[in-house]
């Protein structure tokens, strides 16, 4: 195991390698002067001049690149001009409060999708299977960001259960029970979408799994019908299932740049749309880097858990 995990990091240097090209060519290509955006009304030739030598904009594009992953290489992501502090500090502590939405948001989906599949499955062409269906794809056919501001307008605005924003009351609060519940309702609107797909896919496995004709042998011997279904057809269909999970993290981290816009999320979602619009160039180019990680190392830890399950892909 130990050295199946040490070749999934290796293989996933070169991914990462090419983010980092990828992510510093569509910052460099984005049209307009960095310099002039983040000066303003102060945007002197003088001071766009000084300004580009000082974040190094002057030099060739290639000379860029490899001083920013020389000092990459070295933990340093450069200093955020805009907020005039390191960028790995910032986006350290953006990126825990995103890690935290999204987070509770897969472990939500994860156990709603797989839930939801299982009895979709079990109770085939039953009304339960049909409505678990009709709400699965109901969800799977909302913009996420559509039902935010909907689960906005009745919880928040006229029932006042919930809060509309931010991840801690104002005046108060702070501890857990006020973080739960400044959570709730963008951790589901997160969950949403990626716990429809989750379902769909349980279901098919599920049933792919129940015909199999150990499952028939398992019921022959008397086997009873709950250990069945969850012992050893559960078992084999989380197998498949695994890897989707994986993948879904990738969207959660990818959606919590515009939920954390609509609920106000304290987190490197809503900061990265800042960077964007204030041309933060270093500060985009390592948010963009600290998400792309997680999400490589989140299908790492899929994929492990996948082999400890089915000790046939070593």
């Amino acid at each position: 195991m130990s050295a199946y995990i040490a070749k999934r990091l290796l293989a996933a240097i070169p991914v990462l390698f090419g983010l980092t090209i990828i992510v510093f060519l569509i910052m460099a290509m984005i049209p307009g002067d960095p310099a002039t955006a983040i000066l303003g009304s102060y945007a002197t030739p003088e001071n766009v001049e000084k300004l580009n030598r000082d974040l190094g904009l002057d030099k060739p594009l290639l000379q860029q690149y490899l001083i920013w992953i020389a000092n990459l290489f070295q933990g340093d992501l450069g200093r955020s001009y805009t907020l005039n502090r390191p960028v790995l500090d910032e986006v350290l502590e953006r990126f825990s409060a995103t890690l935290i939405l999204a987070g509770t948001a897969l472990v939500l989906c994860s156990i709603l999708g797989l839930i939801a599949g299982v009895i979709s499955a079990v109770r085939q062409f039953s009304w339960v299977d049909k409505t678990i269906t009709l709400v699965v794809l109901i969800g799977i056919s909302i913009p996420s960001f559509w039902l935010g501001l909907l689960l906005i307008l009745v919880f928040a605005v006229n029932l006042r259960w919930f809060p509309a924003s931010g991840m801690y009351a104002i005046y108060g609060g702070g501890g857990p029970l006020d973080l739960l519940h400044h959570l709730f309702l963008p951790a589901l609107t997160l969950a949403v979408v990626a716990t429809g797909v989750i379902a769909r896919l349980t279901r098919t496995a599920m049933l792919e799994v129940l015909r199999q004709d150990y499952i028939r042998t398992a019921r022959a011997k008397g086997v009873t019908e709950n250990r069945v279904i969850y012992r050893h057809a559960f078992k084999a269909a989380l197998v498949t299932v695994i890897p989707v999970i994986g993948i879904q993290a990738g969207f959660v981290l990818g959606g919590a740049v515009y939920i954390e816009t609509v609920f106000q999320w304290p987190g490197i979602g809503s900061m990265l749309v800042k960077a964007i619009s204030t041309r933060d160039l270093l500060l985009v180019q390592g948010g963009v880097l600290v998400v792309a990680s997680a999400y490589v190392l989140f299908n790492l830890a899929a994929d492990v858990l996948q082999t400890v399950l089915d000790p046939r892909l070593r």
